[in-house]
């Protein structure tokens, strides 16, 4: 289907040394330029950050500090980009959430106040989990083949739950070994690997102040326990110590357990914040 468009449309992503709008940097920007007759102009670059770029995400994108090394700065590379994507519309993937808002640090790190607030901003991610809906009525009608309010009162703790069961037990048939082809679509009937097939990020506590992270060797590898498993520790998630070993952290400044014991914080990583503490004392 050809876009109906009244301007240009600037379909793009970002790779950047990581998450933070703040302190990271992009290393790859990606785009093609579709105009309202069509014509499509695409365009890829590497970028130079000015800081190293972590290991873990030259495994993830394939793209080391060799690569970038050469090639130019954001602000380099700002002006021209900023007349490529003036008056233009943009789509991405997740974007209004991540790669807008580091596209727009970028410009305005290198001088340029590009005025976004003037672009149709796009996200086929938010696109997509609102036509594809994700809540429980929706996996019911998948995996059951039956509305629930057909089968449920509605926000009932006990039907809701009546139909979370029928949920995981159809989903378990779906994919099960034998009916699904390809091996990563494939669910095991084990409570171990359903809970690690069923984890979303790394958290310690459940808000997420504090996050495990891969103990690294001397040529930046993740150290491996006899199992075969990555070794982790302990790791804020937040604030001037964001990164830091929690533990380490402890013993350098132990008036900061202080400080998040009488802060806002919620009970749950209060109380994981201690067991580290407590963790530490007894070594």
């Amino acid at each position: 289907m050809k876009l109906n468009l009244t301007r240009p449309l600037v379909v793009f992503d970002l790779e950047t040394t990581g998450l933070d709008l703040v302190r990271d940097r992009i290393i790859q920007l990606s785009y093609i330029k579709v105009m309202p007759d069509g014509e499509e102009q695409r365009e890829n670059m590497l970028v130079n950050p000015g800081k190293a770029i972590p290991q873990e995400v030259t495994e993830l994108t394939g793209i080391s500090n060799d690569d970038v090394k050469d090639a130019p700065t954001f602000k380099e590379i700002a002006q021209k980009l900023n007349e490529k994507m003036k008056d233009c519309d943009f789509a991405g993937y997740n974007s209004n959430h991540f790669d807008i808002p580091m596209l727009a640090e970028e410009f305005l790190r290198a001088g340029i106040d590009f005025d976004f607030s003037k672009c149709r901003l796009i996200d086929a991610q938010t696109i997509f989990h609102k036509m594809e809906r994700r809540n429980l009525a929706a996996a019911y009608k998948f995996f059951c083949g039956r509305k629930m309010e057909d089968d449920f009162t509605a926000h009932r703790a006990d039907e809701d739950t009546e139909a979370t069961y029928r949920v995981l037990m159809a989903e378990l048939d779906m994919y099960a070994p034998g009916v699904q082809e390809e091996p990563d679509r494939v669910l095991e009937n084990d409570m171990d690997f359903l809970a690690e097939f069923s984890k979303q990020n790394d958290n310690v506590d459940f808000a997420g102040r504090i996050v495990w992270k891969p103990l690294l060797g001397a040529d930046g590898k993740p150290l491996l326990d006899k199992d075969g498993k990555e070794r982790k520790f302990e790791a804020f998630n937040f604030g001037k110590y964001r990164g830091r070993s929690v533990a380490d952290v402890l013993r350098a400044d132990p008036g900061y357990y202080s400080w998040m014991m009488t802060g806002d914080f919620t009970f749950n990583t209060k109380q994981v914040l201690t067991r580290i503490r407590l963790k530490g004392f007894n070594k």
